[in-house]
Parts: C-alpha cells; sequence; structure tokens
C-alpha cells in the first residue's frame, strides 16, 4: 500500500501542475502523443474500429507520426521505455528474446508472449517480432489489459497496434542516416508512389550496425559480446480491385548477426563470504567482465508474407487476411557447467578423456588468469570443494574448456488466417463477427557439447569421435493448431454513454514429439536426455480452451471529461517444456539436495480477470489531458520461465505460479506552457503478491516477477521558430523505473548443488553452508535520460542525441538460478552520443 499512496502523491502533483496554469496543453493518454494535438481529432482502432482516442473506455497510449519523428522511436523496446506501466527485456539471450511486462502481467521465456502485436490489421504470433522492425511508422496504440476479445491471440496483458505508411496517390519518400559512438550506425529509406489511378506501393529498407558497449578481455578485446549487425526490406502494394474492394499485399525479409548470451554471473553464497566477500554479491554492485573462450553468436532470418482484401457492402465491411512468417534463429556460446565437473574426469569414453585432458589443459595454460571475482583458475580443474589447495572456481563462461559449448536453435514457421465482418453503419449499434486459424510448426533445440579446443559444431548432434561431442540434448518438434470465433457488439445509448460487449473462444490443439535419438553421453555414460532413462519419450498432446469477455462502458460527465470502465478474462495457453525437463530436475534437484521443485513436461494454461476505471478528459479547449485510472487483475497459473543450472549443464522451462494477485493506479498528465513549449508525465504504481505457488510453495507472499514496484516518466519538448522555414527542437525523456524482483524466489533462502556436495567434498562440511541467500537479487531503481537537440525543417532534420546521458549503470535483467547458488545478470545500454539527419520528399 505504500507505493499506492506514492502514487497518490505523484498524481496530486501532477494534477496541480496542470491546474495551476490553464494555459498547460498536451494531448490524451500519455506522453507519447504528439505535442500540441488535440485528443477530439486523435483516431485509434483501440476496439477494431476507428475512433476518438478521448472516448476509448480505456487506458491507451498512442505515438502519433510526429513523436514517433521527434523521438527516434522505431522499436519495442524504444516505444516502451515512455509509456507508464510497462517494462521491456529484449536481446539478452539472443536476438528474439523479448519478455514486456504490462502491469504485473509477463511474458514468459520459452511460452506463448502476453503482448498481441498486430501490425496494419494483421495479428504476427511469434514473440521473435516483437523488437524488430515493423517497416515506416506511422502511428503506435499500446493497449493495456487483456484484448483477446477484440485482437486475439496472446493479448493477456495488452496489445501492441502498429500502422505502417499506406501508399497514397502522390510520390514521396525519405531516408534517414545516423552515427553514434561504438561505430554504431543506422540508415533508413522509403519510397511510396502510386500505379495508375488505383493502385500503389511502398518500399522501405533499414541498416544497423554497432561493435556494442562491452568486450571479451581473453579474446583480445574483441568486440564480441553486444555486437549486432541487421538488415530489413519491406514491401507493401495496394490496390483498388474495383469501388468497394481493396487488396493489401506486404512482404519483409529481415536478417541479424550479431553475439547471445551476454551475461555475467554472481554467487548469493553467505557462508561463503569469509572467504571471499565475492560468494555474496548484491547483483546491482556487480561489475560486468567477460571472458568467455567461445565467440557467442547469434544468426536469425525472417521472411513473412500476408495478403489482406477488404470489401465494403452497404450494411457491413468484410475483412479477410493471411499471413505466412518463418523466423529461424540459432546461438553458439561457451557452457555454464564448469564448477559442476561435467567436463572435469576422465572416464571410460574416449571423449570424456579428451575433454577432460583439453581442460586440464587449458586450466593449466591459465593458471592465476583474473577472472571475475570470486572466480579463480588454480593449477588443478577440480573444483576447489574437492581441492581446497590447487582447484579452481570457474563460474559460467570461463576462458577454459572446462565448461563445454552450447548450441540452442528456435525455428518457426507460422500460418494464419482471419475472417471478420463488421458494421460500418452510423446508427448507435455497432458489431462485429468473425473466425480465426493457425498452424504453428515449432523446433526447439538445446545441444551441450563437449569443448576440445576446437570450437562449435552447428549441429544438435555431434557423434562421440566428432570435434564437439554433444553430452546432452533436449529437441522437440511442437505443432500447434488454434481456432477461433469471436464477436462484439458496441451500443451508444445515449450522447455521453456507451457499452460494448466481445467475447472470443480459443481452442488450441497442440502436440510435442522428442526429436533426441536413443543414445549415450559419451562423458557421463548416461542417456543423452535424462527422460530416456526408461526408452524413447512418447509424444504427447493436450488441448486448451478458453472463453474470452470483454466488457466496457462510457460515461461522458461532460463534453470533455469521460469516465470508463471496463473488465475482460485474459488467456495464454498451456504448452510443452522440452520433454525430460522434469525428470532432469527431480533426478538433480529434489532427490539429490532435498528441495521440493515442481516442474512438469506439460505446463498448465494461464487466465487473469482484470479490471480497470478511470477518467480521462482535457480541460482549456483540449489544450490540458490527463488519464487517471486504477486496476485490479487476479491472475491463475501465471506462467514463468525458470534457468536450471548444475553438472548436467543447463535447463531453460516454464513453471506455473498458481495465484497472483495485482493492483494499482496509473496517472498521465500532458500540457503546453507556452506555444511550442510542452510538458509531459506519468506514474504508475503497482502492488503485486504471489497468493499460491505449489512451485515453490515457500514463495507464497512475494511479488510478481519482473513486475517494477513503479515507473516514472517525466519529459518535455520545445519547438523554437529559428526562422520562416525551419524550427529549433528540443527533447528530454527521463524515465524512473522502480524496484524490481525477477523471480519468485526473493527474500528467501535455497540449498543448493553446493549443499548436496559439501558434505563428501574434502571440506567435509554441513550442507546447509551452501545454502543460497537470494534476498541481494532485486534490482534497484534508476533512472535513465534521453535528450534530443537539433533543427528541424518542412522536409529535412539534423539532430544531436544523447542515450542515457547521464551513464547510469542498471541492470537489463537478472535471472536467479535458484539450485545453482547465483545469478546470471545482463548489463543495460551506457551512454551513447550520436547525430542523425533526415531528408523527406
Amino acid at each position: 500500500m505504500r507505493h499506492i499512496k506514492t502514487a497518490l502523491s505523484l498524481s496530486a502533483g501532477f494534477a496541480a501542475l496542470v491546474s495551476f496554469n490553464p494555459a498547460l496543453a498536451q494531448s490524451t493518454g500519455d506522453q507519447g502523443t504528439s505535442e500540441g494535438e488535440d485528443s477530439n481529432v486523435i483516431i485509434v482502432t483501440a476496439r477494431r474500429q476507428d475512433e476518438l482516442l478521448a472516448e476509448v473506455p480505456a487506458s491507451v497510449t498512442v505515438f502519433t507520426a510526429e513523436t514517433l519523428a521527434r523521438t527516434g522511436i522505431e522499436q519495442a523496446d524504444e516505444f516502451v521505455q515512455l509509456t507508464a506501466g510497462v517494462t521491456i527485456v529484449s536481446g539478452t539471450a539472443e536476438a528474439g528474446d523479448t519478455q514486456i511486462n504490462i502491469r504485473g502481467i509477463n511474458g514468459a521465456r520459452d511460452a506463448e508472449s502476453s503482448v498481441a502485436l498486430v501490425v496494419d490489421g494483421i495479428l504476427k504470433t511469434n514473440t521473435a517480432q516483437l523488437n524488430q522492425d515493423q517497416g515506416t511508422l506511422r502511428q503506435i496504440e499500446i493497449l493495456k489489459g487483456p484484448q483477446g476479445a477484440l485482437y486475439g491471440r496472446n493479448a493477456a496483458a495488452g496489445a501492441i497496434v502498429i500502422q505502417t505508411l499506406k501508399p497514397g496517390d502522390f510520390l514521396e519518400g525519405g531516408v534517414k542516416l545516423s552515427a553514434a559512438e561504438d561505430n554504431t550506425y543506422k540508415a533508413s529509406a522509403y519510397v511510396s508512389a502510386p500505379l495508375g489511378d488505383s493502385a500503389g506501393f511502398v518500399l522501405s529498407g533499414s541498416y544497423n550496425t554497432t561493435d556494442g558497449f562491452y568486450r571479451n578481455s581473453f579474446l583480445n578485446n574483441r568486440k564480441v559480446v553486444d555486437d549486432q549487425e541487421t538488415w530489413s526490406v519491406d514491401g507493401r502494394f495496394v490496390a483498388e480491385l474495383g469501388p468497394d474492394t481493396e487488396v493489401d499485399v506486404k512482404a519483409r525479409y529481415a536478417d541479424l548477426s550479431g553475439a547471445s548470451i551476454n551475461f555475467n554471473a554472481a554467487f548469493h553464497l553467505p557462508n561463503f563470504a569469509g572467504t571471499n566477500p565475492a560468494f555474496f554479491e548484491d547483483v546491482n554492485d556487480h561489475p560486468f567482465n567477460y571472458y568467455s573462450n567461445i565467440r557467442p553468436t547469434n544468426e536469425q532470418q525472417t521472411f513473412e508474407a500476408s495478403v489482406k482484401l477488404t470489401h465494403d457492402f452497404d450494411f457491413a465491411t468484410l475483412t479477410a487476411w493471411a499471413l505466412y512468417a518463418d523466423v529461424d534463429q540459432e546461438l553458439t556460446a561457451d557452457g555454464t557447467s564448469a564448477d559442476f565437473a561435467r567436463y572435469t574426469f576422465p572416464g571410460a569414453t574416449q571423449a570424456s578423456i579428451d575433454a577432460s585432458n583439453s581442460c586440464i589443459g587449458t586450466t593449466a595454460a591459465l593458471t592465476g588468469f583474473p577472472v571475475n571475482q570470486p572466480g579463480f583458475i588454480g593449477t588443478s580443474p577440480v573444483p576447489f570443494i574437492f581441492d581446497p589447495v590447487n582447484g579452481s572456481t570457474f563460474g559460467p563462461y570461463s576462458p577454459t574448456t572446462c565448461d563445454g559449448t552450447q548450441y540452442q536453435i528456435r525455428e518457426q514457421t507460422d500460418i494464419s488466417a482471419e475472417i471478420r465482418l463488421a458494421s460500418n453503419g452510423d446508427g448507435p449499434l455497432g458489431w462485429q463477427i468473425g473466425g480465426y486459424f493457425l498452424n504453428i510448426d515449432r523446433d526447439v533445440g538445446v545441444s551441450l557439447g563437449a569443448d576440445l579446443g576446437q570450437g562449435v559444431i552447428r549441429e544438435l548432434f555431434n557423434d562421440p569421435n566428432s570435434a564437439n561431442p554433444t553430452s546432452q540434448l533436449f529437441a522437440d518438434n511442437f505443432n500447434t493448431n488454434v481456432y477461433a470465433v469471436f464477436g462484439s457488439l458496441d451500443y451508444e445509448v445515449s450522447d455521453n454513454f456507451d457499452v460494448g460487449l466481445a467475447l472470443r473462444y480459443d481452442i488450441e490443439d497442440r502436440e510435442v514429439s522428442s526429436q533426441v535419438p536413443l543414445a549415450t553421453d559419451p562423458i557421463t555414460g548416461t542417456p543423452i536426455n535424462p527422460g530416456q532413462a526408461f526408452g524413447a519419450i512418447p509424444d504427447q498432446s493436450e488441448t486448451f480452451k478458453q472463453l474470452q469477455p470483454k466488457v466496457s462502458l462510457r460515461y461522458g460527465l461532460t463534453d470533455d471529461i469521460n469516465f470508463y470502465a471496463n473488465w475482460g478474462i485474459g488467456f495464454k495457453s498451456g504448452g510443452f517444456n522440452n520433454q525430460g525437463s522434469a525428470a532432469i530436475v527431480d533426478q538433480n534437484f529434489n532427490q539429490f539436495i532435498g528441495t521440493n521443485v515442481l516442474i512438469n513436461d506439460i505446463f498448465r494454461k494461464e487466465t487473469s480477470s482484470a479490471f480497470e476505471a478511470g477518467f480521462k478528459g482535457s480541460l482549456a479547449n483540449g489544450r490540458i489531458t490527463f488519464d487517471l485510472a486504477g486496476y485490479y487483475t487476479d491472475v491463475d497459473d501465471m506462467q514463468f520461465f525458470e534457468f536450471f543450472v548444475g553438472g548436467f549443464g543447463l535447463l531453460r522451462v516454464v513453471s506455473n505460479i498458481d495465484e497472483v494477485e495485482l493492483y494499482g493506479l496509473e496517472f498521465n498528465a500532458n500540457a503546453e506552457i507556452v506555444e511550442g513549449w510542452d510538458i509531459f508525465g506519468s506514474v504508475n504504481v503497482t502492488e503485486s503478491e504471489i497468493k499460491a505457488n505449489a512451485s515453490r510453495p515457500n514463495t507464497v507472499g512475494n511479488k510478481s516477477p519482473y513486475t517494477a514496484d513503479y515507473t516514472i516518466n517525466i519529459g518535455t519538448q520545445m519547438v523554437a521558430p529559428i526562422a520562416n522555414n525551419f524550427d529549433l527542437v528540443m527533447r528530454a525523456d527521463y524515465r524512473i523505473t522502480g524496484p524490481t524482483w525477477f523471480h519468485s524466489v526473493q527474500d528467501n533462502t535455497s540449498p543448493t548443488l553446493f549443499s548436496g556436495l559439501l558434505p563428501g567434498s574434502a571440506l567435509a562440511l554441513p550442507a546447509f553452508v551452501g545454502d543460497a541467500d537470494y534476498s541481494i537479487t532485486e534490482r534497484e531503481a534508476f533512472g535513465v535520460l534521453d535528450v534530443r537537440f537539433g533543427l528541424e525543417g518542412d522536409n529535412w532534420n539534423i539532430t544531436a542525441f544523447a542515450d542515457n546521458l547521464l551513464n547510469r549503470k542498471y541492470l537489463n535483467e537478472v535471472i536467479p538460478a535458484i539450485e545453482f547458488g547465483g545469478s546470471f545478470l545482463s548489463p543495460g545500454d551506457l551512454r551513447r552520443f550520436g547525430v542523425e539527419v533526415g531528408y523527406k520528399f
């Protein structure tokens, strides 16, 4: 409740600021809305129909074309940072790895997204596309709360609705170039032209490259930690097939090449701290250094094509579309298993002898090499608890070969289609009805291999006599068919009173088939997948169903102030972990160290019941705008990603948190002090509590993972005429993100693999000495200031910018691996200065 009181105080402060000076102005919803634009003329599609932003019965953030240009926004991780109550983690493991959290509901790795992405009316279904360029942007709408009844699949937390440039009846185009520190260069261009009297096209492209902020000290200070190069091409063709029929065809290709697994590790073992304080490290104090002997790589290719047909009848509009999307990505990286001796001891097979000899050789050559504390490389590759005098502490991603290698793939092909019939009359009743189909064919593989000093072979399975023999493999094919029907009714009871009802029913038929051959790990002599202990892993199938209603109302208190309320059910389908996950967790943790972690090869569907009510409006002839909302959400079986590390290697799984309660307040205010000088601000405070969690019972009472306690946005923009044909434009955006836990385990202790190993080690210590304390894994609050300063003409601009001007060092993500005894940390972006030039015709 202390956070709610803080929100009320901040909201009162913003309200006082607005009411103090009736000349203040800005537009509705959030600081994202274009400055100086009256919300009464901003058109959005928040309910799958064109309507005024001021009359939408929900909290909506809108970024218009003008705002997009003046903020330099191009991708999700940029516009999310300007939106109250929304946070993002993107690209920490790989390019397609994106989780957006809206008001406490988060997307889980390896599960479905919680946020729908709709581009030009077409729903995209692969989470890897959330943070890609989407073409020539013209408007972005961010809707909060469950939107499945209106926008379809995977909209439990909200929806991102994007509109791109549509060809018109005249020639236009533009180019934008920027250069910044760290060899960071961006270029984009587009051209739009008519083709005769009834058709036109848009062709656009982009190219981005950067060396990144961090360097690998072991690999000769190479720029291989967070470097990246991407390019994309988008095409759109629109034609009128008659006076009432339009066809819209789109295609795009994107290619990415860069680094992956941008992590360091921190230990949280308080009983080891007497030996070295770094064994009990607050994640916020970690110094980032990289020493991997394997160059981490990430390759991603995206191709998609769609066609949308629209036909106007006298009474309704028929819209039908089909989408094909194929996203393939792979990564290579160093391994994580060194401290648990997977590749240290020679065994009965040549592969295990070679792995051990390679490890011993690199350890001897690197004795004393300065790695991150508390790591050290002794004369022996044996973990220090077995050899206190000469042993080593490697941590993951070490400069030696002792931690092995990893190779991962995620390949997904989607085929989807929708047909929708919607009323187009001017009467008080509006309606929609339709159906949807989706097929997903997804291959996921995680392969661990012995590092023999010859690099990574990019195959999921390499035989024991190869240069990179596979020692553990999870590989599965997932096939999903989705069927849905939906409809909505919106009724204008009077000029100032609207009610709406929407319904959607989803059926998801899901199947999984293990692709792992019956083979033995050449290092340990056990099955290459622990789930094969009793033979081949059988295929599995499961069906998940859910009805998703949504009810909304708007009541106009005055011509300029509306009260609104809405309630809806959110839904994310359940699914399958890599087959064998439950067995490996049970064998290596529950049976070995006595934990009680419940992981299943099938995780349950997630449902949520969300209520929102608030006021939005404008004052001083639309020059002052505000939006105040309160919300309450109850989530059942919240899907949550967990990362397990041990002598078996690494494991990624999705578990369920049985019940989570979320509630909070959000306030946005936008104003203009004088003509050309705008200020804007917003605050969101979210309270959360885990009410039940059979997977980890000791976490009841903790907060929802990945949920910031609060977000605060403060910004200003000034447009000052310098001459008749150009202006001076200055903009500053300051974002404060509150404290954040990233795991259900928070102010808790837990036994670790060290707890199991210590009694039988050379140290012969009691098991509790190896227990971990996770009270130091909360990311502290941080603020990031972005500024832009430049000249802008009717068709050109030159702008200097500074991202993270104050060079605030912060954590992008913390992934506690509870039974490992530590966390995997990814750093946020540092300060970067640059310049941008643009020209339009």
